[in-house]
C-alpha cells in the first residue's frame, strides 16, 4: 500500500466524471452501480488525504514547526465532516431518489460492500458510505456493524508487518536501543544517538532489575516501524517480549531541537502509557497505513482499553465511534441492566445517565437549565453542543475528556428505565422523541465514565488526596495552555480516571482563556469600602486568589494540599503571563507524562 495513493486518478477529475456519469442515467441497476462508483471515488480521495496527515506531522516535527503540528491535528479531525458536508447535497441533486427511497440505498449498499470487501480499509469505507447516507436521506443513526470479518484476508496476513522484532540475549544494550530509536526514519539527525541509547539502556536495565530475579526477563523487543507524532513530540512505540511470552510496554518520547533529535523520556508503566495515548489528547499521527495492526499492537500494551478507542487515538474516530456504541450495547446485554439517571447531583444543563456495568457516561442537553443555573441567560442547546464539539476538535491537553457525539440516534425503549424516559421527555422534549419505534435522541454526548472529584475525595487516603491535587493542578495548567478556561470553578466539574488522573468533563461553562479578564483584590486595603473597578466591567472576571474557595472541595486536606502544591495558581502573575503568551501566538508546553519518566 502506498500511503499517498498516488496511483489514483486526479481526484477532482475522477469525482467529476463519476458525477457526470450518474446524472446522465435513468433510475435502475445502472444508476445504482454508477452511484456506488461515485461513493468509492469520493471515499478514495478522502482516504488519500487522510493518509497524508501523519507524514505532514512528521515534517512539522522535523522542521520544529509547532503551529503546523496544531493545525494538522485540527484539519485532520474535521476532514471527514468536510467531505460528507460537501458531497451529501451534491449527490442528492445527482440522484434525488436517494433522499427518500430506502430501497435505492439498500441496493447501493450491497453494490458498494461488494466493491470494498477485499480492501484493507473496508470498515472505514463502509462507515463513510453510511455517513453519506444519513446526510442525504436525513436518516437516523442506528447501531450497525462496520467491520468485515476477520476483518479481511489482507489484514490478517499482514499483521506482523507493522513491527520489527529485535531478538536479544541477556539485558538490552545500547546498540539494540539505538536501532529502536531510528524506527521512525527521521529526515534529520539525532543530537547524540549513542548517548541517548546508553541512557535508555541504563534506565531499562534498572527497570528490569527492580522486577526481581524471579520475574521473566526480556527475550526480544518489538518496535513499531513508524513514528507516532503529536504536537512537539514524536514517540517510538515498542514492547518487550518476555520469556513467558507476555509483554511489557516501552514508549520513548523524542523531541527535536536546533542541535537535533533527542530522547526526552521513557514510559514503562501501563497507566502512564494509557494516559499518554488516551482520547483526552489530540490524535496521534502514525506514519504507517496499517491502522488495524497498529491498534492491535496498542491493545497489547493497554488491554483494558477497548480496541475501538485505539482507532480514535490514531485518528480513525468514526470507526471508534461505532465500536463505542457496540461496546455499550454488549455491556447492557451481558448485565441485563438499563439506562438510569446517573448517581450524584443532577447537572444544571445536562441530564446524565448510565448503568452500573457501563464504561461510559451519557449526556443529553436540557431544553432549559435547572434552577441551579448561575450564568444569566441560557444560550440554548445548540450553543452548549457547540462547546462540546469544540472540545472534540482541539488538542485536549490530556486533561479534557473527549466527547463522542451522536445525532439522530435511535435506540430501543426497553433500554431505558421508565423514570429516566419520563424525565427526558419533560426537561429535554426538544432533544428526545419516544414513539412505537423506540427512542430518538437528536443529540447525545458520550464520555468515558470517571469518578467525580468530590466523590473520590470522600473515600480517598491522604496520599491519594495529595496525588489528586497534583493532577488537578496539572489539569488546570494544561487547559490554560490550550487557551481554555472553566469559569465554573466547582470541583464537581472534574473527575478522576482509572489511573488517578484528574480531568475536566463538563464544558457548558468553558471559554477562551484570552477572553477572560484577570483581576485581583489582593492589593486592596483591609476594610476598604469602595467597590473595586472590576465590579462594573462586562465579561467574565477571574480572581486567582479565589480559585481554591471556588473549588468547593468540602475536604479540608484537599484544600490544604491544593494551596501548597498549586500556590502559583493563586497568584495573578501566573495567569497574566500565560495570557500574554497566548496573545503573542505562542504555544505553551503541556505536561504529558510524570517527571519520573524523564531521562537525564
Amino acid at each position: 500500500m502506498n500511503p499517498s495513493t498516488d496511483d489514483l486518478p486526479p481526484a477532482a477529475e475522477a469525482i467529476d466524471r463519476a458525477y457526470a456519469a450518474l446524472t446522465g442515467l435513468s433510475a435502475g441497476p445502472g444508476k445504482i452501480a454508477a452511484a456506488a462508483q461515485l461513493v468509492l471515488a469520493i471515499f478514495d480521495e478522502f482516504y488519500r488525504q487522510l493518509c497524508r496527515y501523519p507524514f505532514l506531522a512528521q515534517r512539522a516535527f522535523e522542521s520544529l514547526d509547532a503551529h503546523a503540528a496544531v493545525a494538522i491535528s485540527r484539519e485532520r479531525l474535521g476532514l471527514y465532516s468536510r467531505f460528507i458536508a460537501a458531497h451529501g447535497p451534491r449527490m442528492r441533486v445527482a440522484f434525488p431518489e436517494l433522499a427518500d427511497q430506502a430501497a435505492s440505498w439498500d441496493a447501493l449498499d450491497a453494490k458498494f460492500a461488494a466493491m470494498i470487501v477485499d480492501r484493507y480499509e473496508a470498515d472505514i469505507a463502509f462507515s463513510f458510505a453510511h455517513s453519506l447516507r444519513r446526510n442525504i436521506a436525513s436518516e437516523q443513526w442506528r447501531p450497525v456493524a462496520y467491520s468485515f470479518p476477520p476483518p479481511s484476508k489482507r489484514r490478517a496476513l499482514s499483521l506482523a508487518t507493522v513491527y520489527r522484532r529485535l531478538p536479544l540475549a541477556g539485558m538490552p544494550d545500547a546498540a539494540l536501543l539505538a536501532t529502536a530509536l531510528q524506527a521512525p526514519r527521521f529526515a534529520v539527525a539525532f543530537r547524540d544517538l549513542e548517548g541517548d541509547a546508553r541512557a535508555l539502556a541504563a534506565r531499562v536495565t534498572g527497570f528490569f532489575a527492580q522486577r526481581g530475579a524471579d520475574a521473566p526477563g526480556p527475550v526480544a523487543l518489538d518496535v513499531v516501524q513508524a513514528g507516532f507524532f503529536r504536537d512537539r513530540t514524536a514517540f517510538v512505540v515498542a514492547r518487550w517480549v518476555l520469556s513467558d511470552t507476555s509483554f511489557l510496554p516501552m514508549v520513548v518520547a523524542l523531541r527535536n531541537s536546533a542541535q537535533g533529535i533527542y530522547a526526552e523520556a521513557v514510559l514503562h508503566q501501563v497507566e502512564d502509557i494509557h494516559n499518554l495515548f488516551s482520547s483526552t489528547l489530540a490524535n496521534v499521527h502514525v506514519t504507517t497505513p496499517l491502522y488495524y495492526q497498529t491498534c492491535v499492537f496498542l491493545y497489547s500494551l493497554m488491554p483494558r482499553r477497548p480496541l475501538g478507542h485505539h482507532y480514535s487515538t490514531i485518528g480513525y474516530n468514526h470507526v471508534g465511534k461505532v465500536a463505542i456504541l457496540e461496546e455499550i450495547l454488549a455491556q447492557m446485554r451481558a448485565s441485563g441492566q438499563r439506562f438510569a439517571r446517573s448517581p450524584g447531583a443532577p447537572g444544571t444543563v445536562a441530564i446524565g445517565f448510565t448503568f452500573d456495568a457501563c464504561s461510559y457516561h451519557l449526556k443529553m442537553i436540557r431544553d432549559r437549565p435547572s434552577a441551579a443555573y448561575k450564568w444569566g441567560a441560557y444560550p440554548g442547546t445548540a450553543a452548549v453542543l457547540e462547546k462540546y464539539r469544540d472540545v472534540h476538535e482541539i488538542d485536549r491537553a490530556g486533561s479534557l475528556l473527549d466527547n463522542v457525539m451522536y445525532f439522530n440516534l435511535r435506540l430501543e425503549s426497553a433500554m431505558f428505565e421508565t423514570e429516566l424516559l419520563a424525565e427526558m421527555r419533560e426537561v429535554a422534549a426538544g432533544n428526545v422523541q419516544v414513539d412505537a419505534d423506540g427512542v430518538l435522541l437528536r443529540s447525545l454526548i458520550v464520555q468515558v465514565k470517571i469518578v467525580p472529584l468530590p466523590v473520590f475525595l470522600a473515600s480517598a487516603t491522604d496520599e491519594q488526596i495529595h496525588d489528586a491535587m497534583v493532577s488537578l493542578g496539572r489539569c488546570i495548567r494544561n487547559n490554560t495552555a490550550i487557551n481554555l478556561f472553566n469559569r465554573d470553578l466547582d470541583s464537581r466539574n472534574y473527575g478522576v480516571g482509572r489511573y488517578g488522573r484528574v480531568f475536566l468533563f463538563d464544558y457548558d461553562a468553558v471559554e477562551r482563556f484570552t477572553d477572560i479578564k484577570i483581576r485581583t483584590n489582593a492589593d486592596r486595603e483591609p476594610g476598604e469600602e469602595a467597590l473595586p473597578d472590576w465590579v462594573f466591567e462586562a465579561g467574565t472576571i477571574f480572581l486567582p486568589e479565589e480559585l481554591d474557595y471556588g473549588m468547593q472541595f468540602g475536604n479540608r486536606l484537599a484544600l490544604q494540599c491544593f494551596r501548597e502544591i498549586n500556590a502559583d495558581l493563586l497568584q495573578i502573575d501566573y495567569w497574566e503571563q500565560m495570557q500574554q503568551s497566548l496573545l503573542r501566538g505562542e504555544i505553551p508546553e503541556l505536561s504529558m507524562f510524570p517527571q519520573s519518566c524523564r531521562l537525564g
